[in-house]
């Protein structure tokens, strides 16, 4: 709950700040506009983001003839969770890594890479699945297209009046309007990624508790973190906008990782899923999934 009343507060500060910002940039036919126009771009994208992002990124659709134990893998945690099935990809790339995607638990898809197949094994590969319908089942593509919508308009707004002067009658003149054009859309990015590390920290929990397993999501957490520092993902990187979606960061530019990351730092995930497993009783973290779990020597390839 608390997770959800945080993400509602940055949500509420989110709008907040584009109502205030809209006003000084441009007065309220402009904060109209600017956020009528940001509204039926990111409508498009919340429709039709799901087939870009699987695109872009090369993902192919398997299903239980292709992949069978990864396919009844995500069958075994999504009833676990009480979902629909989602359609499951593979994308061919060596980083290991995952992401969901779909307006709804209805229309959602999970994606593994290929690499994520090759280093983890079954009962890591569980807690990772269990985070991405963590995702699906929070609705938290939903929350970033709201957020994304948001930010988008305060962007725009600053654009706006960096061609057309602003509003010039705001209570801070002309020097205001020039602060709020360079600063606003660097504050809209700071509550959006907060917004976004917050359900992150969220769908760790939430998966933890799907799988059963906390200590396997954050031994994952760990091999994935590593390998994708060592592995460029070419397809993330010619795409930086799709970083938020994946379970961690895929991009190697981290020289402000702490402030502008859209992910949270991995000591601090690993240790809240340490911690939630002290909480749980012995008998609630071995099989979570019920799915027999073959050990740690399990590896891929699955697909």
């Amino acid at each position: 709950m608390m997770s959800f009343a945080r993400t509602a507060l940055l949500m509420a500060a989110m709008t907040g700040l584009f109502l205030a910002i809209g006003y000084m940039l441009g007065g309220t036919g402009g904060m109209m506009i600017a956020f009528a126009i940001a509204a039926a771009m990111n409508l498009f994208a919340y429709w039709n983001s799901d087939r870009m992002v699987l695109s872009m990124h090369g993902a192919r659709q398997v299903d239980a003839q292709s992949a069978p134990e990864l396919v009844s893998m995500v069958a075994a945690l999504a009833r676990r969770a009480d979902l629909p099935m989602p359609k499951v990809y593979i994308i061919d790339n060596p980083q290991p890594n995952a992401f969901a995607t779909g307006r709804n638990p209805e229309n959602a898809a999970v994606a593994a890479t290929t690499g994520l197949l090759r280093t983890l094994n079954r009962s890591e590969i569980e807690g990772v699945m269990a985070h991405e319908l963590a995702h699906v089942k929070n609705r938290d593509t939903l929350t970033m297209t709201i957020t994304a919508t948001i930010a988008g308009a305060i962007s725009m707004l600053a654009n706006f009046a960096l061609f057309f002067g602003g509003n010039r009658n705001n209570p801070l003149g002309l020097i205001g309007t020039i602060l709020v054009m360079i600063f606003a859309p660097m504050a809209a990015m700071l509550v959006q990624m907060a917004i976004s590390r917050t359900r992150e920290f969220a769908a760790d929990k939430a998966g933890a508790e799907i799988s059963g397993e906390p200590l396997a999501l954050a031994s994952a957490l760990e091999k994935l973190h590593l390998g994708a520092g060592r592995t460029v993902n070419e397809a993330a990187e010619d795409n930086p906008a799709t970083a938020h979606m994946f379970i961690v960061n895929p991009l190697h530019g981290r020289a402000f990782d702490s402030l502008f990351s859209t992910h949270p730092r991995m000591e601090e995930r690993i240790a809240r899923l340490e911690a939630m497993a002290d909480r749980m009783p012995p008998s609630a973290t071995p099989g979570g999934s019920g799915i027999p779990n073959s050990g740690g020597s399990r590896r891929g390839p699955w697909g």
